[in-house]
């Protein structure tokens, strides 16, 4: 999208003339997609320096990622029946691998940490098994587990991975929730398939600026969460400076360089591209 375009949309988007602000409405989104860039941030960052440290892998059981006070935290736990942690490893805002402070020191796991474990546990057991083919599986790609409690509010998303270099993924992603006792209670599945996009070579004079893709109705009008947690991760790698998810109602713009969002109504989108054909129109009888 041309840039005058974007701040055209930006504009309006900013004009609600009284009605509701859907840019307003998905901030919600907007906090959870960061706070899952964060944690997915620290495993990334914290799996590079813990193999560096630990040497034992046969001991590695798994790991996951929290917020406390304002830190990331990435932990790794014992290949045990009753697993310790074996590793933490905190962040602050920068994810700079120097200022990461590591510990190996063998400890129980703390009462998040458990709950964290424990729902982290039942998702993996539920993708194992799959008795329903609920989730699905691709070649040369692996799922993600992000188990995240925020107050009350106890749950994993599920996003898939690549394996492969020069790919961003988009899709087969899930929301699994648990109540009070890290029971199982509702899945869903997001997006109803999966988008693989190739950003190529970045040094490329060739290379796109943005990207896209599309919401059924089924994933709804907003830009995921899961969404904006993987821009974000390959920012730096795709060197997009946008990248948009168009809905029915509307389109969501999200801005690579600044990483806020604006979300534009359809309907506006329309009267644009109305103006933008009565100028060329014009703009030709004029010539």
């Amino acid at each position: 999208m041309k840039n005058t375009l974007t701040l055209v949309l930006l504009v309006l988007s900013l004009t609600g003339f009284g009605q509701k602000n859907p840019t307003e409405e998905a901030q919600p989104i907007v906090a959870e997609g960061k706070l899952l860039y964060k944690l997915e941030m620290a495993s990334w960052v914290g799996t590079d320096l813990f193999l560096e440290k630990y040497k034992d892998l046969d001991n590695i059981g798994g790991y996951f990622s929290y917020i406390e006070n304002d830190s990331a935290k990435c932990i790794f736990f014992s290949n045990v029946e009753t697993p310790k942690v074996i590793g933490t490893i905190v962040f602050d805002s920068t994810y700079n691998e120097r200022k990461a402070k590591i510990s190996l020191t063998e400890r129980n796991f703390s009462q998040t940490e458990s709950d964290l474990f424990q729902i982290r546990k039942v998702t993996l057991e539920a993708l194992n098994t799959n008795a329903d083919g609920f989730f699905k599986f691709y070649e040369n790609t692996q799922p993600n587990i992000i188990p995240l409690i925020n107050g009350d509010d106890k749950k994993v998303y599920i996003i898939t991975g690549t394996q492969e270099t020069d790919i961003v993924i988009f899709g087969n992603d899930y929301l699994l929730t648990f109540d009070k006792d890290n029971k199982l209670v509702a899945q869903k599945q997001l997006h109803q398939n999966i988008l693989p996009i190739k950003y190529g070579n970045t040094d490329a004079e060739e290379n796109v600026v943005g990207a896209m893709h599309n919401h059924s109705p089924e994933t709804g009008d907003f830009i995921t969460a899961t969404d904006i947690c993987t821009v974000m991760l390959y920012e730096e790698f795709t060197k997009w400076k946008s990248y948009n998810v168009v809905s029915e109602k509307y389109l969501n713009i999200w801005n690579c360089e600044t990483d806020q969002l604006v979300v534009v109504s359809m309907n506006i989108m329309d009267n644009i591209e109305k103006d933008q054909e009565k100028r060329n129109k014009k703009k030709k009888k004029d010539e």
